[in-house]
């Protein structure tokens, strides 16, 4: 990392908790107070940075696709572990969700999410349209409007939170390294940074000052190396008050939604180690839970649905560097973002037309 990008970090943390924060706006509002002109100005705006973003990862994307005659080197039995490590990341959405909506049903939460998920991958822009179609989904099933905004604000605040945190927690285990190629010490390492992630939110909250701390730190590493820029103050009261706010949420519960926060990211890791053991790598441990970091982060580029594009290139790429060679990185690639960004496609279609059966809207 640069001291230019170093210098950015304090805006860029208190830009996403904001932007975080913001989609208790944007599920309140919905689309109902734009104007259909201005509406359609934001979408030719989102389809143009699209457009122009996609052809610019095209020919990663070509390359990625082509591989998928290869997928015959998997065998069923570990295409049918990375759909079930899939399916227990939803899971754990799942449990998230209903400990924050604290809704009666699962049904209603399940339908909605993969609906809303779904869509947040073709949107442009589609964090806050997947967003708004599962509150519109929720309040559909009957749900009461507030708790489904604050719940579904807090699940996004925690989510987040933890994506932030696991290339930070991640640092220590890559700069050891680590000379062994061996995936079984990929998933050791790996399982270890993911047990750190829990323990260090359970402190963030159960007590104030490890996040006064993480505040004061991001604060003041951004002031010093943006001297002449106008001082970045506030960020501990910010991070309390939006760690306050999910225990509002959560309540006693926070456990519970924390481990399923954890276990969110740690199925999906185990996607991609599923996905290199298929096609026989031996890469290097270290570097693979960096390329997994990395690939999360690159998916929060909202210049694309779904980071579509700059995650196939990013992680490629990345994993080449971890010791893959490049045909193995390429379908490990194809065959991990397979089952973590098309299979929920579908299942998100179906989803939806399930729950507008199960819930007509009214009139």
């Amino acid at each position: 990392m640069t001291v230019a990008s170093r210098a950015r970090v304090g805006d860029r943390v208190e830009r996403a908790i904001e932007d975080r924060a913001d989609v208790e706006h944007v599920i309140e509002r919905g689309e109902a107070d734009h104007t259909p002109r201005r509406k359609l100005l934001q979408r030719a705006i989102w389809l143009a940075i699209t457009a122009v973003s996609m052809y610019l990862v095209f020919p990663s994307l070509l390359d990625l696709f082509s591989s998928w005659r290869d997928l015959n080197e998997f065998g069923a039995a570990w295409l049918g572990a990375m759909a079930g490590l899939q399916v227990a990341t939803l899971a754990c959405l799942w449990a998230l969700q209903h400990l924050a909506l604290r809704a009666p049903s699962w049904s209603p939460v399940i339908t909605s999410q993969l609906a809303g998920n779904a869509l947040s991958k073709i949107a442009p822009g589609g964090g806050a349209v997947g967003a708004a179609l599962q509150y519109r989904m929720l309040v559909d099933a009957g749900m009461r409007r507030r708790p489904i905004v604050s719940g579904l604000t807090a699940v996004s605040l925690l989510v987040f939170a933890a994506v932030l945190g696991l290339p930070v927690l991640a640092v220590p285990a890559i700069i050891r390294g680590g000379v062994d190629q061996d995936l079984v010490q990929a998933t050791l390492l790996g399982a270890g940074v993911f047990v750190a992630l829990f323990v260090v939110g359970a402190l963030c909250f159960a007590f104030d000052a490890p996040l006064r701390w993480i505040g004061r730190t991001i604060q003041r590493l951004r002031n010093r190396l943006r001297r002449h820029s106008e001082p970045l103050t506030g960020l501990p009261k910010r991070l309390l008050r939006e760690r306050d706010r999910i225990l509002e949420t959560f309540g006693p519960k926070w456990k519970r939604a924390l481990l399923a926060t954890v276990g969110r990211w740690a199925f999906d890791y185990a996607t991609l180690l599923a996905a290199l053991a298929a096609v026989g790598s031996h890469p290097r441990p270290a570097l693979v839970l960096l390329a997994f970091c990395g690939a999360q982060i690159l998916a929060q580029i909202p210049v694309t649905p779904g980071g579509l594009g700059f995650v196939e290139a990013g992680l490629t790429a990345m994993l080449k560097l971890a010791g893959v060679s490049a045909g193995a990185a390429v379908l490990a690639t194809f065959a991990y973002r397979l089952f973590s960004y098309w299979m929920p496609l579908p299942l998100g279609a179906g989803a939806w037309v399930v729950h507008k059966r199960r819930y007509p809207a009214p009139g």
